[in-house]
Order: structure tokens, then C-alpha cells, then sequence
């Protein structure tokens, strides 16, 4: 595993492809099972654009969620693609801060594996809430920066309708659930807005949608040509992949319960592998910055006050 900012940079483009809902040739393993007796779904253009129309829109609102709901998270390092064993395991309650995401260190079971330590990182957590919950002209500043990024990320996912061509494949089942497969092509008509854009051109895959609930149960991507990263520094090499699986994990709240990166690239003039899998669990809500101050305070055994007193 090799980190530094091609891996950054490398997922970040990779997040932001699932958050658009992009997917690859389907892995044989996790490959879902045909059900030739299923209904088959609308077939007529306006329907197959009513529900991708609203998929997408409750993509956007599963995205804002991630704000609000707590986690634990374990990302296994993998040399290969194909290496069974991790050479490397980071298991983190993820928290949302308001203005970022607190990981902090859990033990395999879930537990912390040195009280001191994660009491010391509750308490960074409660200073970080503390000021995101303010109302200060730096914290007004951070909130104007992230409200610009969630429109950008927003007009992302809603760039797909337009960038790629839908095309039903099959009717599968997972879980006893019905699940419509739609290939995606990028669409040649397409006209990019910007660099982030253009490489809609060089993604191809599949998405599996759940149509009672119209939401994304499955995304996997191709990267079909070289993708330049981080101003022509490093680039992310054609057959790279990336999937995704999501599930309903709390009554309404679809979230990531896996994801897989498996990408090859060059960062000036070395080779680098990025094979990352992160598994998703236990969510829980904690809400925003003021909210989820209470529960870390109560957490740490501190008067509740007032959520803005330092």
C-alpha cells in the first residue's frame, strides 16, 4: 500500500464517482443471482426517466445523511486485487464534526484498545464540535465552503442523467428484493462543464436499483481511459475499478455497506497500487455539530450546558 496524495487524490475521484452513481463489469464473486420470474420493470423512456430522476434525488439526500450519522468503518489495505489477506486494518468510529470527520481508533471488536487514548480523542472531538457549533465568522467561512462543495457534488450526480445512456439489462433478486440492472455508457451528445466532468467520457459500468425503495443498491465502475489527478502530477491508469454495495441499514436510511478501490496509476514517475476495501457498520444517528456536542459531552461525563459555552 502506498499512501501520500496520489492515494488521496485517487479516492476522492473515486468517492466521487459512486456518489454519482457509477459502476463497473460486475466481479464473478459478488456477482447477484438472475431471477427469470421477477417482474420486469418500465420500459418506456419517461418511465425509466421518472425513476432515475428520483434514484438520484435520493442519492443527494443519502450523500447530506452521512453528515448526521455516526459509524464504524474498517479499510483493509490489499496489495492486489486479488490478495485475500490485508496488509494492513484501520477500524474507526467515524464521526461527522460539522465542518469534517473525526476517525478515531477502535479495537477489532469494536471497543477502544487504550482508554487513555480514546478518551484523548473524545476530547479532541468535543473541542472540534465545540467550535463547529459556534456561530463565529470562521465558522461561517468553513460552512459557506462546504455548502459550496455539497452544490458541486450535487450537480455532479445530477450531470449523470445526462452523461451516460441508461440501458436495462436484467431483473435480479437480492435479499428477497427485486433489483432493475442498467448498463451505463458514456453519452456522446455529452458536452462536459469542467475537468471533473470530462471524465464521465472515460467511466463505464452497471447499476443495480432498488425500485420499491428507488434507491442505488449496487454500483460498479470501469475506468476506461487514463484520468489525469492533481494538475497532470499523477494519473489513474485505464482498467482501474471501483464498486460499492448499499443496503437499507436503518428504516428509510440507505448507506454504503461496502466499498472496493482497485487502482493502478503513476505519481511523477513511480508506479502506484491502491487496493482499498472498507466495510460500513452500525450507524447511528448524532446529528449536527450542536446535537451530536451533547451526546460526546455526555459521552465524556461533562455538563451538558450550553452547547456554544467553551
Amino acid at each position: 500500500m502506498n499512501s501520500g496524495p496520489f492515494h488521496s487524490l485517487a479516492t476522492m475521484r473515486a468517492r466521487t464517482f459512486i456518489l454519482m452513481a457509477w459502476t463497473l463489469l460486475a466481479f464473478p464473486a459478488l456477482s447477484l443471482a438472475q431471477d427469470s420470474a421477477a417482474p420486469v420493470p418500465p420500459q418506456t423512456e419517461a418511465e425509466k426517466s421518472a425513476l432515475l430522476d428520483r434514484v438520484l434525488n435520493n442519492q443527494k439526500m443519502s450523500d447530506r445523511a452521512m453528515d448526521l450519522y455516526e459509524r464504524v468503518e474498517r479499510v483493509e489495505q490489499h496489495k492486489t486485487s486479488g490478495d485475500p489477506l490485508a496488509a494492513d486494518v484501520k477500524i474507526s468510529r467515524v464521526v461527522p464534526a460539522g465542518t469534517g470527520v473525526d476517525h478515531i481508533p477502535i479495537g477489532p471488536d469494536g471497543k477502544p484498545t487504550n482508554a487513555d487514548a480514546y478518551h484523548a480523542e473524545l476530547v479532541k472531538l468535543e473541542k472540534a464540535l465545540s467550535w463547529a457549533a459556534d456561530d463565529g465568522h470562521g465558522q461561517q467561512d468553513a460552512y459557506e465552503k462546504i455548502a459550496k462543495k455539497r452544490k458541486e457534488r450535487d450537480e455532479l450526480i445530477q450531470a449523470t442523467r445526462t452523461a451516460f445512456l441508461y440501458t436495462f439489462v436484467s431483473t435480479e433478486m437480492r435479499d428477497a428484493r427485486v433489483l432493475y440492472k442498467y448498463s451505463m455508457e458514456p453519452n456522446p451528445a455529452y458536452k462536459p462543464t469542467n475537468r471533473t466532468t470530462a471524465i464521465f467520457a472515460k467511466v463505464k459500468g452497471f447499476v443495480w436499483i432498488d425500485p420499491a425503495a428507488e434507491q442505488i443498491a449496487r454500483v460498479e465502475g470501469e475506468v476506461t481511459g487514463d484520468i489525469t489527478v492533481g494538475l497532470f502530477l499523477a494519473k489513474i491508469n485505464k482498467g482501474s475499478h471501483f464498486m460499492q454495495e448499499r443496503y437499507e441499514m436503518l428504516p428509510g436510511l440507505w448507506m454504503p455497506s461496502f466499498s472496493q478501490y482497485d487502482f493502478d496509476g503513476r505519481k511523477f514517475f513511480s508506479n502506484i497500487s491502491i487496493h482499498e476495501r472498507t466495510f460500513y457498520s452500525q450507524y447511528r444517528r448524532i446529528g449536527a455539530p450542536k446535537e451530536a456536542l451533547i451526546a460526546i459531552r455526555a459521552e465524556l461525563g461533562m455538563a451538558v450546558g450550553n452547547v456554544a459555552d467553551r
